[in-house]
């Protein structure tokens, strides 16, 4: 599960499909306070970069930009908040939300965490590492992430999905290694922020009950519309 938890099949579900359009658009909303130019805003041009790769209507990303630069005359207040602690069988979770409204989703993950356990700024974010994940395709079958990675100064790379690579680096390094890894025969999918477990538990140290409630504990926490990512503890 590595560094952001998926929810097996709901990539290819119509309301999964609503929900990720929702949270890329908050995420591009923050971003564009920034400047609605991408050319100047690195961090806005990371995030639609993402809303490309998963197809987000042009007409919709437009409006998160708009709105979010204030072009429209609506207010946009969104808070970046993440709350630490534990799935079921003391499995790692970082969850990461952006809200505008911090009385509402603090219960709603109180309530969440009931079967897990709740804890503290920094409880569990100290077994976690802070990096930039980019996931990038080859342009071409000779096309070597090891050694592209070296050449733009990512840290590590890993196997992604469907043939991609996902580079590895320091946080401030992000914006640098996607503009470099294009050189170095690999096309930028999607660039961004997040977190990787440091010790990750073995998902074959758990049996299928244990593994199926921590799915189920993991997925209804992914469907609360103020969660924008899920960092787990878990390998592979």
């Amino acid at each position: 599960m590595g560094a952001q938890w998926k929810a097996k099949g709901k990539d290819l579900a119509a309301n999964a499909k609503g929900r990720m359009f929702g949270k890329l658009a908050k995420d591009i909303m923050v971003a564009a306070r920034n400047g609605a130019d991408p050319a100047a805003n690195s961090r806005l041009r990371m995030v639609m970069e993402q809303a490309r790769k998963v197809s987000m209507p042009k007409d919709t990303l437009d409006r998160a930009i708009k709105k979010g630069a204030g072009l429209t005359g609506e207010s946009v207040q969104f808070e970046r908040v993440i709350y630490e602690g534990y799935a079921p069988h003391q499995v790692a979770v970082m969850v990461e939300c952006l809200t505008d409204n911090v009385k509402r989703t603090a219960p709603e993950m109180r309530l969440l965490f009931r079967k897990g356990q709740l804890g503290t700024s920094g409880s569990v974010s100290w077994d976690f590492d802070h990096i930039g994940l980019i996931e990038a395709e080859p342009t071409s079958p000779d096309a070597d992430p090891e050694m592209a990675a070296i050449e733009a100064g990512a840290q590590d790379v890993e196997a992604g999905d469907e043939g991609s690579t996902v580079f590895i680096t320091e946080p401030t390094e992000l914006d640098l290694v996607s503009r470099a890894l294009p050189a170095h025969g690999f096309n930028v999918l999607s660039a961004k922020l997040g977190y990787k477990p440091k010790n990750p538990v073995d998902p074959a140290n758990l049996n299928p009950e244990a593994l199926e409630e921590v799915e189920a504990f993991l997925s209804a926490i992914d469907d609360n519309d103020d969660v924008q990512n899920v960092y787990v503890g878990l390998a592979g």
